[in-house]
Parts: structure tokens; sequence; C-alpha cells
């Protein structure tokens, strides 16, 4: 196997990964309250981060990642608070479409590298992944919208923000991706740890599938996805990047059916195939867009298109 391909078969391996996590934490949930499973995943994320840390040179943080790792821990937490309690009211494969709205909402929240908005056509997809929500949330047909649609719809808004503030709080400065993300671990463990605590003692009498749900979210899901995502963006451009881990909604579908066993109704088959089909237009619009307004002289000449892809595309899942 060439190193391209394999570059090409980690993306992939990454997308089924974050593509699984949806299935994970909502069989976790139907054990175990939201909030204990929450702390659990930070907590069991949080020892691999800072035993590698420790291996690369010990525990210690630069003033710019801890400024930039307090408020986006605190931001990836809403994230998942809101993520999983919708999972839990929704199917696996609806929370992975859903979720991929990110994609075209991070664009509308980051200015960064770039001025100006983005171009009609973006605006054109966005427009068909509404649509796309509008017949996933219809079940088998057209009702109320379901709980779990609702705040997995919530979910993607807040990752966007969560995505944009990356954007802003890294831009020009010297961060270290695991440095990072133990900071945002140990944040999402603080922050979950109060709440969870009357709860804790349900960990102990957890069965042995439970656990592996939530050692699989915390150290497949977070820590390796992440870190293997990264060194692998390193190896190829930014563009192949997000197109094969654009697939991640493709895999979650796929598992909730074949393990799940949900099932696609017409409707919602019509749009899972809108929502894919307008993210990844509206993802290479967005991307034509930036890399024009970075061959420009207005450009900051530090900033590319491709750059910008890259690092949106490296938080777009937790």
């Amino acid at each position: 196997m060439t190193d391209a391909r394999r570059t090409d078969a980690v993306l992939l391996l990454v997308a089924l990964v974050w593509g699984s996590s949806y299935l994970s934490a909502q069989t976790a949930v139907a054990a175990l309250p939201v909030l204990l499973v929450l702390f659990a995943r930070y907590a069991l994320a949080a020892f691999p981060c800072l035993g590698l840390v420790a291996a690369r040179g010990g525990l210690r943080w630069t003033r710019d990642e801890v400024r930039a790792g307090v408020p986006l821990g605190l931001t990836q937490a809403a994230v998942l608070v809101v993520e999983t309690y919708g999972v839990a009211h929704t199917t696996a494969a609806n929370a992975g479409l859903i979720i991929s709205l990110t994609i075209v909402l991070t664009p509308l929240l980051d200015r960064t590298g770039r001025r100006g908005g983005p171009p009609p056509a973006f605006f054109a997809a966005a427009g068909v992944c509404v649509l796309a929500v509008g017949l996933l949330m219809s079940g088998n047909g057209f009702q109320a919208p379901r709980l779990g649609d609702l705040l997995m719809l919530a979910a993607a808004g807040v990752r966007a923000v969560h995505v944009a503030l990356v954007g802003r709080l890294t831009a020009d400065r010297t961060i270290r991706p695991l440095h990072l993300t133990a900071i945002q671990t140990l944040v999402g463990a603080g922050l979950f740890l109060a709440p969870a605590a009357r709860d804790l003692p349900l960990l102990a009498r957890a069965d042995a599938a439970t656990w592996a749900q939530l050692g699989y979210l915390a150290l497949f899901c977070s820590v390796f996805a992440f870190l293997v995502q990264t060194w692998a963006v390193q190896r190829t451009s930014a563009s192949r990047a997000s197109l094969l881990l654009g697939t991640e909604p493709v895999w979650a579908v796929a598992l909730g059916i074949a393990l799940g066993g949900e099932h696609l109704t017409p409707l919602t088959a019509l749009g899972a195939t809108l929502m894919v089909t307008g993210t990844y237009w509206g993802q290479s619009v967005e991307r034509a867009h930036r890399t024009a307004a970075a061959s420009t002289p207005a450009a900051h000449p530090e900033k590319t298109g491709e750059d910008t892809a890259c690092r949106t595309t490296a938080l777009t899942s937790t």
C-alpha cells in the first residue's frame, strides 16, 4: 500500500469512528444518565492525553494554549451536552446527518483569513441542507419535529460556534494539538464532575458492555481519532482530507442501519441524500471561495484556503 493510500485509509477510519460515535453514545445513555456518560468520557480521555503530554516533555503548557484551551473546553462541553441529549431522543442516523450541518453553518460565522460573506451558491447549498433537515425530522410523515432532532440541530449550531472560535483563538499562535486537547478534556471532566457526582456509584454497577461503549467514546472517538486525523491531514491536502472526513454522516447512517436496527423511510432516505449532497456542495463552494480570496492581494499572506479548510476539518467532530 502506498503512503497516499495509507493516509486515505486512515482518514476513512477516522470518519468511520466518528460516524459510529452516535450509536455508541445512544447505547451508553440507555444504560447511564447523560451527564455521567459525559463525565466518564472526558475523564477516560484525560488520562491518556496527560500521559502523552508528559511523555513529550512534561506537563507544561504555554500561555496561548491555556488561553485557547479553557474557552474551547467550555464550548466543546456545550456541544457534547446538547449532542448527547439529542442522540438519546432520535436515531443515530439522523444524529449523524443533522450534525453535519456544521459544515455549512461554520463559514457563516468564521471570518478568519477572508473578507466578505460566502457566494450565492453557498446559500443555495445551505438551502438544500435545510430542506434535508425538514425531511429527516418528518420521520414516517410530516409531523411535529422530534425533540432529539431539534437538539441535534441546536448541537450543529453550537458546534459551528465552537469551530469558528477555534479559528479566532488559534490564529497566529503556536498551539500544539495534543496539549490543546488535554486542556479541553480536563475542563470537560471538571465541568461534569459535580453534576454527575450523585450518580458515580452507577459506574461501579455498569456492565462490561457499557464500559466498552464509554471506553470507545473516550479513547477512539476522542483521543485516537483526533491525533490520528491530525497525523493524516499533515500528509495530504486539506481538500482531500475534507472529502474523506466528510463521509462521517454516511458511516453514521450505515452503522445505524446495520448495527442499530434503524431503517430509513422514503422521506428520510431522500433527506439523507439531500443532506450529504448539500454539505458536500457547500463545502466545495466554501473551499473554492477561500482559495480565491487567499490569492488576492487583500488576503492575509500567512492564511490560505487550504490552511483554514484543514483547521475546520480537524475540529468539526468530537
